[in-house]
C-alpha cells in the first residue's frame, strides 16, 4: 500500500486545483480557505483525542507547526485560490507552482546536507524548460499577471514549507502536527480577510462538494501523504512528484471543466513529464 502513496497523493493534489475553480466562484478566496482549515483543525483534534496522542505539546514544535501551516496552508494555498479567481487556468497555476523541485534541488544541499544526483538535475532542467515552454507563450495575453505573481508567491511558499518540514524531522504524530498546520493556515487567512478581504460564501451544491473533497480528500488524504513522504523521503526526491501534477491537473481540467490546451501547452507539459521519469526512476 505505501508504494501507491505517490500515486495516490498525485492524484488527490492534482484533482484540489480543479475542484479550487467552483469553491471560489461561490466565496472569497481566503475566506473559503479560513473556513475549509478551521473544519480540518476540528477534524484532526477528535482524530488525535481519539487515538489519545498528546495533544499540549511543547513551544518549540507548536511554533514550528504553526508556521509550517502558515506557508503551507496559508501563503501557498491563498496564492493557489486567488490566481484562480482571477482567473488562471487551473492547469497553468499547477504547472507554475510545480517548479517548486528546482528551488528545492538547488537548497536541500546546503540546508539539508542532501545530496542531489545529476540524473535529478537533468529532470529538474527538462521541467523547467517545459513551465517556461508553456509561460512563455501565454503571459500577458490569456493569462492574468495578477494571477502569475500570486501563484510564484506560492510557489516560494511551498518551497520553503517543504524545507523547512523535512529540517524539522519532529517526532510530533502527523494528525497532531497536522492539526496545528492547520491553526496556522486558518489564522493567516482570518488576518488577511480583516485587512483585504470583503468574505462571502454561497453554499451551493458546488461549493458543498468542492469543499468536501478539498476537506476529506485533500487536507485529510493527500496532504498527510505528502508530510509522509517528506519525513520518510529524502526533500528534493519527493518533490519530483509534483512534475506530475500540471500535466495530470490539465487533463482532469481539460474534461471537466472545458480547459483546453494549445499544442504548445502539450509538449510543455510533456517534458516536465519527462522530467520527473529521469528524476525518479531508479
Amino acid at each position: 500500500m505505501i508504494r501507491l502513496y505517490p500515486l495516490i497523493f498525485i492524484l488527490l493534489w492534482s484533482s484540489a486545483f480543479i475542484t479550487t475553480k467552483p469553491i471560489v466562484d461561490n466565496s472569497s478566496p481566503f475566506a473559503a480557505l479560513a473556513f475549509r482549515f478551521s473544519i480540518v483543525f476540528f477534524g484532526f483534534f477528535l482524530f488525535s483525542f481519539y487515538k489519545k496522542y498528546k495533544i499540549f505539546i511543547n513551544k518549540k514544535n507548536l511554533i514550528e507547526s504553526f508556521l509550517s501551516g502558515v506557508l503551507f496552508h496559508g501563503i501557498y494555498l491563498g496564492g493557489v485560490f486567488f490566481s484562480i479567481s482571477k482567473g488562471l487556468p487551473t492547469g497553468i497555476a499547477a504547472l507554475i507552482v510545480t517548479l517548486q523541485p528546482i528551488l528545492t534541488n538547488a537548497l536541500a544541499g546546503p540546508l539539508l546536507n542532501e545530496k542531489v544526483t545529476k540524473k535529478q538535475w537533468v529532470g529538474v532542467f527538462l521541467g523547467f524548460s517545459g513551465a517556461v515552454l508553456v509561460l512563455g507563450f501565454d503571459i500577458g495575453t490569456r493569462l492574468p499577471i495578477l494571477g502569475v505573481i500570486a501563484t510564484f508567491v506560492s510557489l516560494l511558499a511551498v518551497t520553503a514549507a517543504t524545507l523547512w518540514q523535512k529540517k524539522l524531522s519532529n517526532n510530533l504524530p502527523l494528525p497532531v502536527s497536522n492539526m496545528y498546520q492547520a491553526v496556522g493556515g486558518c489564522t493567516f487567512h482570518l488576518i488577511l480577510i480583516l485587512l483585504i478581504e470583503k468574505p462571502f460564501i454561497i453554499f451551493s451544491s458546488n461549493f458543498i462538494f468542492a469543499m468536501s473533497h478539498q476537506i476529506f480528500l485533500v487536507s485529510f488524504g493527500a496532504f498527510t501523504i505528502l508530510m509522509y513522504l517528506i519525513k520518510k523521503g529524502s526533500a528534493s526526491k519527493t518533490v519530483t512528484l509534483f512534475f506530475l501534477i500540471p500535466p495530470t491537473s490539465a487533463l482532469i481540467a481539460w474534461i471537466f471543466l472545458n480547459e483546453n490546451l494549445t499544442g504548445v501547452d502539450i509538449i510543455g507539459f510533456s517534458i516536465a513529464s519527462l522530467g520527473v521519469y529521469i528524476s525518479t526512476k531508479k
